[in-house]
């Protein structure tokens, strides 16, 4: 990948950050204004604790996304009580994933009746993203998800992609959606300079059921980054060449996943760029 290609890339980031109890202090201490901050919600916890730091971090003139997984709105007004105060935050872009939540919290079984209930209250958000799986999803056949963003694409404006630590995978996944016709803006979802302890640290924080959950369902995170050298983001990057960065590929940026990492993020994005004369 070309130098000026990548740092492109770099500048147009978003951290996803976990609502904890330090992250707002943390975000304000490293994030630039201008990186688009993305808030996590998690079944453990619900919404409130996305909603509250989404709410403070705008305050805070940051450009703040948060999740809203389908499966934890209970009907079309809590859905409404949601979107009226993210919008009196001066919220105007929401990341609307289904959400893993078993049972479901109320309706909504997934992200596409809430797309359309969205719409039905007027179009609040300027910018809605949905998820697409460059890897094949546990539950869910591929044709599957590459179906639900077609069936999308009329309600969502892009698409951010799950962590995927193969560039040749994610290539692939990016030309096959293309040859499907859907033709929304990818904001690709790559790992952040993650060291394996911490990652096992910040795991183990995030709650019993929910640690439990996030250990299971991905086992193979853990070995990449135990694997000889560790896992380097800027690798990944260098690999998928043409992949992110042909115009047909239509990536709009990096999706940076700092499982809380923030300042260990933010060194890495900034030295690299330095190097790469951005």
């Amino acid at each position: 990948m070309a130098a000026a290609a990548l740092a492109t890339l770099l500048r147009s980031v978003r951290y996803e950050v976990l609502p904890a109890k330090a992250t707002e202090d943390k975000v304000l201490a490293h994030v630039p204004r201008d990186v688009v901050v993305t808030v996590t919600a998690s079944p453990a916890r619900g919404l409130e604790p996305t909603l509250g730091l989404a709410t403070r971090l705008s305050a805070h003139g940051y450009r703040v996304v948060p999740h809203v997984p389908a499966r934890l709105l209970r009907d079309g007004a809590h859905l409404k009580e949601v979107v009226d105060r993210l919008r009196a935050a001066g919220v105007d872009d929401v990341f609307l994933p289904a959400g893993d939540a078993d049972p479901p919290a109320g309706v909504y079984e997934g992200a596409l009746p809430v797309l359309r209930a969205l719409g039905e209250l007027g179009g609040p958000f300027a910018r809605i993203g949905v998820t697409g799986y460059p890897e094949s999803h546990p539950l869910i056949h591929d044709d599957v998800t590459v179906q639900a963003m077609w069936d999308k694409r009329e309600h969502a404006t892009y698409i951010v992609s799950n962590l995927c630590f193969d560039a040749r995978v994610l290539g692939e996944w990016i030309a096959r959606i293309r040859r499907r016709e859907v033709a929304l803006p990818v904001h690709v979802g790559v790992a952040g300079p993650v060291q394996r302890a911490k990652l096992l640290s910040m795991a183990t924080k995030i709650g019993v059921g929910e640690s439990t959950r996030f250990l299971t369902r991905h086992p193979s995170w853990f070995l990449r980054f135990a694997a000889p050298g560790g896992y380097a983001p800027e690798r990944l990057l260098a690999r998928a060449g043409t992949a992110f960065t042909a115009p047909s590929a239509g990536v709009a940026g990096l999706h940076l996943f700092t499982f809380n990492q923030i300042a260990e993020t933010e060194r890495w994005r900034r030295a690299l760029l330095e190097r790469l004369g951005g």
